[in-house]
């Protein structure tokens, strides 16, 4: 039996994929392709090739550190509400995954989601035990589904990088990836379970916050339960406001809260936008944990060393904070990026805090390592975009809350929280003991270069990306002298032979000459146009 129907489902799965290519390229033709790739057509093409490309989409918002910001912030706005599957079909994957029947646990489970996505959908319900809940149902066979896609896609990276000639824009394959091993990582419920409890054990002692419970007996790395959250959505002010609520204050709780997560649990909720961020009895609650950042306690500490260095125009420190935060991709140029986070930051620092913009801050910094090819940690680009994002939260909600300020509110509080004078004290002792005997060695190191000087044995050594700009600069004037030579050569040597009487003629003039004229016309455009687009 096995032998006769395994040809069969590998004709399946060939006819499946064909399908789904041709489906793929008539959304391709649709949207014009072949003209080249924009911001607005990326996004519409993703959206038309469903949930999977909508996931694709979502993720490739948080990577620019790999996708040019004009192209994030447009993927920003990809729908995360998709058409839901039709309910008998995610009632029959409940049953199966809880290994009950939905009456034995559920009193009532409404046949309406709440909210569909492209991994799953959410629905409310009441457990027999009275507790009103959310249930989060993944779609049926969608990793089988993605998959399919995934192996599409892989295939197909290159080639449109090729077509619509986006190299040097979008690297599809590595994006490609890196969509799909966090997508596996948000398939699994049970790791969304885990933050969960995470968030709250971090929280535990902020009374102005809450998150859903996780019923545990009902979970399995297919299906979430949690406890239901109703109240206002935060961007919903008026309605606020009618119940009494100041938003600038929640505004203000969010921000210390969002702080709280970043600099000292070193657990982020990596979408803040205001979907996920509800008024609930008084509480804000932070709600979808399916997308997470984590920082480790020397991610904590060199970011720390970042904010303090741009706050305290720090230059050089800020440097250090990069290369150390970043691995460079090619040698790096030391004084102009200096010169390039200074022209950043000063303009950033003459404006107050009301008015300085930390998403525009952030996009500048990311375009500018890119500049100069620093490659940095996913789950810092991932941070950046989450600070952007909940950044809009805020203008949004409480535009009068400036989450730098807070930020740095934050970092002096914490700064003092660890101060430790004991140990401050034994540092600096240890600090003042090698200063001195350093100091006790500068003579006889005086002395010695001295000596080197006098034997004239000094070495100066220039910085290697200037030698080789020079090189380089050197080697292009030399190029254009030798084509105008040629140039001014060929043109002479045409003049000589129009004097002969070689045959056959063209225009009045010997074959040769008009020949050694036309190469040499050729040579001049050519030059005039390397001179004028490479100015």
């Amino acid at each position: 039996m096995k032998t006769t129907k395994q040809p069969e489902t590998i004709q399946t799965n060939k006819e499946r994929a064909g399908s789904r290519l041709g489906e793929i390229l008539q959304v391709l033709r649709k949207h014009q392709i072949s003209k080249g790739l924009t911001p607005v057509r990326l996004r519409e093409i993703l959206e038309d090739l469903g949930p999977t490309y909508v996931k694709l989409g979502q993720i490739m918002s948080m990577r620019s550190d790999v996708l040019p910001e004009e192209y994030c912030r447009e993927l920003t706005s990809l729908r995360t509400q998709v058409k839901p599957v039709e309910f008998h079909q995610m009632k029959d994957l409940l049953e199966k995954e809880l290994g009950a029947p939905v009456s034995q646990v559920f009193s009532c489970l409404d046949e309406t989601p709440l909210g569909s996505a492209s991994i799953a959908q959410v629905h409310r319900g009441r457990l027999l035990s009275g507790e009103e809940v959310v249930v989060k149902i993944q779609r049926p066979n969608i990793r089988e589904i993605m998959s399919e896609d995934i192996v599409l896609m892989r295939k197909a990276a290159g080639i449109l990088n090729l077509a619509m000639h986006t190299k040097d824009i979008v690297d599809f394959r590595s994006i490609i990836e890196e969509m799909w091993k966090t997508t596996q990582e948000e398939m699994d419920f049970q790791k969304e379970a885990e933050n969960l409890k995470l968030f709250a054990e971090n929280q535990k002692d902020i009374a102005y916050i809450t998150s859903p419970k996780v019923y545990e007996e009902f979970t399995t790395s297919k299906v979430l339960t949690m406890s239901y959250i109703g109240g206002i959505q935060i961007d919903r002010l008026e309605e606020l406001r009618t119940l009494g609520y100041d938003n600038t204050e929640i505004g203000q709780k969010a921000a210390e809260n969002y702080c709280k997560q970043i600099l000292d649990d070193g657990f982020f909720h990596a979408d803040p936008h205001p979907g996920n961020l509800w008024i609930d009895g008084g509480k804000i609650a932070w709600l979808d944990f399916g997308m997470t950042g984590r920082l480790s306690e020397g991610m904590k500490h060199i970011l720390k060393n970042a904010i303090m260095a741009i706050l305290q125009n720090d230059m050089y420190s800020l440097k250090n904070t990069f290369l150390a935060l970043g691995t460079p991709r090619s040698p790096v140029n030391h004084a102009q990026l200096y010169t390039d986070l200074d022209d950043i930051v000063r303009r950033y620092l003459s404006m107050d805090f009301g008015s300085m913009n930390l998403g525009k801050l952030l996009e500048e910094l990311l375009d500018m390592l890119k500049t100069h090819e620093i490659s940095i940690p996913a789950d810092i680009t991932m941070l950046c975009r989450s600070m952007m994002t909940m950044e809009g939260t805020l203008k949004v909600c409480s535009p009068n809350v400036s989450l730098i300020q807070i930020l740095s509110v934050h970092m002096s509080q914490s700064i003092w929280k660890e101060f430790d004078l004991k140990h401050e004290l034994k540092h600096n002792a240890r600090l003042i003991y090698m200063s001195s005997e350093k100091a006790l060695e500068i003579p006889a190191q005086l002395s010695d270069l001295l000596n080197i000087v006098k034997n004239g044995q000094v070495r100066v050594n220039l910085q290697e990306n200037e030698g080789r700009q020079w090189r380089k600069s050197i080697y292009a004037i030399a190029n254009r002298l030798t084509l105008a030579l040629l140039t001014a050569a060929m043109l002479l040597t045409s003049a000589i032979f129009s004097f002969t009487d070689i045959h056959p003629e063209i225009v009045g003039i010997p074959w040769i000459s008009f020949l050694f004229l036309i190469v040499s016309g050729l040579l001049a455009v050519y030059l005039l146009l390397t001179i004028f687009l490479k100015r």
